[in-house]
């Protein structure tokens, strides 16, 4: 089947069977009227059965995908793209993956989830008793946080499968990294956000270190955007940068559960000098001592400008890197973070400190895989994808990790075999966190590095952070 040719004009729909031999689809998504079901929250939902839904008359794939008239997506729909892009990473070369996103739906996808989540604010209050369904019923939903996911798609697709799908009773929030690395990041990130456009009150899409100009032109993601976009790469790249400006950098839940992608961070203290005779203006003096760390205020996360993607991070915005770049440590207090050269160490008092203040019970971060924990003396491996790092008087931190068999590309013959994670919260107290633990999805399709990972460093350690502030 020359798919190449059949889906060269846009403005025409392909249906390619998913029964046929060539396509090898996993197993196909149940009829609309069950999703419709399990968006309601129905607990008999084929999204949370153990057991496959029946291929015996699988659905067709619509493909290219077009954006809809009205503008607003739809549960098939979003089925349709997931079903699309699981099928192209078996079947087709990168350079015809506008045979199944053009370029302009990609424009209208990425141009309204922007729009959502520069509204959102820094730290997002999600609060799972509020109900946004038409019925106006109150009932407490679920929440499933989710870890690094670093373009493995096929184990973000079980994962969804497994936890059951975004619905009026289940909330997501994913802590960030969510490119480079794995192949399919521009899939994950463009599935995600269309979670977000259809279901806004149910996903919410935190930043991750990542989630930055200088990471993914070093770990692969600028690549591959070229790669599947071809002439309009550069355009589709600078989109999905504009869009991680807009990525919000924690989230409280329920009043009881600070997330965030690397964790804690520093306060920064605000002089101001004498104002100069003649002049309206006071000379206002950022300049924290790093001999005088001290921890950081949600109101301080508050006001902290996002939208700066990469170092240098000054002033106020010293926070920003502090929240996407930090680590916990066994040592008390707060330090320089010298491993990462960015960001902090937080020991288990600041944890106690920051859980008591804010009244909260527990801070679930990911920032680490297996590659980065290997190194870290006294902290648990990251083998079944998550770690309990502190246990205090008030709670617990938490580092979760959610790409199994990670990295993607590996340039020793001996991998880690790490499963990865996610944790379920439920109500009405949600500060019992319920870990679900899985292995990668095998055989991986077959897939070509966008990043020379024989050279560059598996973890993030020892940044060139000279590159960071000139790229």
């Amino acid at each position: 089947m020359d798919v190449s040719a059949s889906t060269s004009d846009s403005s025409s729909t392909m249906i390619i069977p998913t029964d046929s031999a060539e396509a090898q689809p996993p197993p196909s998504p149940p009829p609309l009227d069950s999703l419709t079901t399990a968006i309601n929250g129905s607990a008999s939902s084929p999204f949370n059965s153990d057991e496959p839904p029946s291929s015996s008359s699988p659905p067709e794939l619509q493909l290219p995908l077009s954006w809809p008239q009205d503008g607003k997506l739809t549960l098939d729909w979003i089925h349709n793209l997931m079903a699309c892009f699981d099928w192209s990473s078996r079947n087709l070369p990168p350079s015809q993956f506008p045979s199944v996103l053009p370029v302009h739906v990609f424009d209208s996808l990425i141009l309204i989830a922007s729009k959502m989540l520069h509204k959102e604010p820094n730290c997002v209050p999600i609060d799972p008793f509020q109900s946004h369904s038409e019925s106006g019923d109150t009932t407490a939903a679920t929440v499933v946080v989710v870890g690094d996911v670093h373009g493995q798609l096929h184990d973000l697709l079980f994962l969804l499968r497994d936890a059951g799908y975004p619905a009026q009773n289940r909330i997501f929030v994913f802590n960030g990294d969510y490119v480079d690395r794995g192949a399919w990041g521009l899939e994950i990130f463009l599935l995600l956000l269309a979670w977000k456009v259809f279901m806004p009150h149910n996903m919410y899409l935190l930043r991750g270190n990542h989630e930055s100009k200088y990471c993914t032109s070093v770990y692969g993601f600028e690549k591959e955007v070229l790669a599947k976009y071809g002439d309009k790469g550069k355009h589709a790249y600078r989109k999905c940068l504009g869009c991680f400006e807009g990525l919000p950098l924690a989230s409280v839940i329920a009043g009881r559960v600070y997330t965030a992608h690397g964790g804690l961070f520093r306060s920064v203290t605000v002089t101001p000098s004498k104002r100069l005779k003649g002049k309206k203006n006071r000379k206002i003096n950022l300049n924290p001592d790093i001999k005088t760390l001290s921890l950081g205020s949600l109101e301080e996360l508050s006001k902290a400008r996002r939208s700066v993607l990469d170092p240098p991070w000054e002033g106020s915005n010293l926070i920003p890197g502090d929240v996407l770049w930090s680590d916990p440590s066994k040592n008390p207090g707060l330090a320089p973070n010298k491993e990462r050269g960015i960001g902090l160490l937080w020991g288990p008092d600041c944890t106690e400190d920051f859980l008591k203040k804010y009244k909260l019970k527990l801070i679930i971060r990911s920032h680490e895989g297996p590659d980065a924990r290997e190194k870290r003396d006294g902290l648990d491996g990251m083998t079944e994808g998550y770690t309990i790092d502190h246990i205090v008087e008030s709670g617990k931190l938490i580092t979760l990790f959610s790409a199994p068999d990670y990295p993607q590309f590996q340039a020793t013959e001996e991998r880690y075999n790490n499963k990865g994670a996610y944790v379920v919260l439920e109500p009405p107290n949600f500060d019992n966190p319920i870990f679900h633990s899985f292995e990668a999805v095998t055989p991986r399709p077959k897939a070509n590095p966008y990043y020379d990972y024989e050279e560059v460093i598996d973890s993030d350690e020892e940044l060139d952070l000279a590159s960071m502030v000139t790229a």
